[in-house]
């Protein structure tokens, strides 16, 4: 017979099920991956530069990736400044020909006739570095620098790198104004720049490559590299 004044002891937990405890699992492995993806982000952006500097050196031949005006203004006058002995503007649209690009820059018609090539068949930063290794591999270059902007420096010499590493890549980085005059925290557009930068350069690292790089791998007609000359 029991006793009516004992304290009933509490009932047992019931047990978790297998099923819970892996949404909980998966749920830190997503909440820790999101950690890391800002932590990677604020050190990626805190690694742009964002004061420009001068070159003090030289190399055999000077590429610039297309995709802002600063960009070709700055690698003409290294041209121009005998920093290399040719210059590529890799990634410029199929109509456009090197004397409206003269007609952007300051540099002397005979110089930009005489040591400028024009690269079209780019279609993206992978593309890019495919017709700067072929370029480089044609003249026998072994070191190059590279112009384009800060924020779009990492992921440029990860493809560059891997498509010449025999070639020694000397960055040098435009900064733009935006970067230059404002932290990028404080300015939503271009928070959103870097993040969607820093994405593309873990997809370039990881080499995950959703899109055709040049016009030879998107339609059959390809493109070609014109030297020196207005080619269509």
């Amino acid at each position: 017979m029991s006793d009516p004044t004992s304290t009933p002891s509490p009932a047992a937990p019931a047990p978790r099920r297998p099923g819970s405890r892996l949404i909980g699992v998966a749920l830190a492995l997503v909440v820790g991956a999101i950690g890391l993806l800002l932590v990677g982000f604020v050190i990626f952006a805190a690694g742009i530069q964002r004061r420009e500097a001068g070159l003090e050196r030289s190399a055999d031949g000077i590429v610039v990736l297309t995709g802002g005006s600063e960009r070709l203004v700055d690698a003409t006058n290294l041209l121009a400044g005998g920093h290399g002995k040719r210059l590529l503007i890799t990634g410029v649209h199929p109509d456009t020909t090197l004397t409206e690009i003269g007609r952007s820059v300051p540099i002397a018609t005979d110089k930009l006739e005489c040591c400028v090539d024009v690269g079209r068949s780019a279609l993206n930063t992978r593309g890019n570095a495919i017709e700067t290794a072929q370029w480089a591999r044609r003249l026998h270059f072994r070191s190059l620098i590279i112009v384009t902007s800060s924020w779009h420096m990492p992921r440029a010499l990860v493809e560059l790198g891997r498509a010449i590493p025999e070639v020694e890549l000397v960055p040098y980085p435009v900064v733009s104004e935006r970067l230059r005059e404002e932290a990028w925290w404080q300015d939503p557009q271009t928070a959103r720049l870097l993040f969607l930068e820093y994405v593309k350069y873990l997809l370039a690292y990881a080499q995950i490559r959703p899109w055709p790089a040049t016009t030879s791998e998107a339609a059959p007609r390809g493109g070609t590299i014109a030297v020196a000359a207005d080619s269509p």
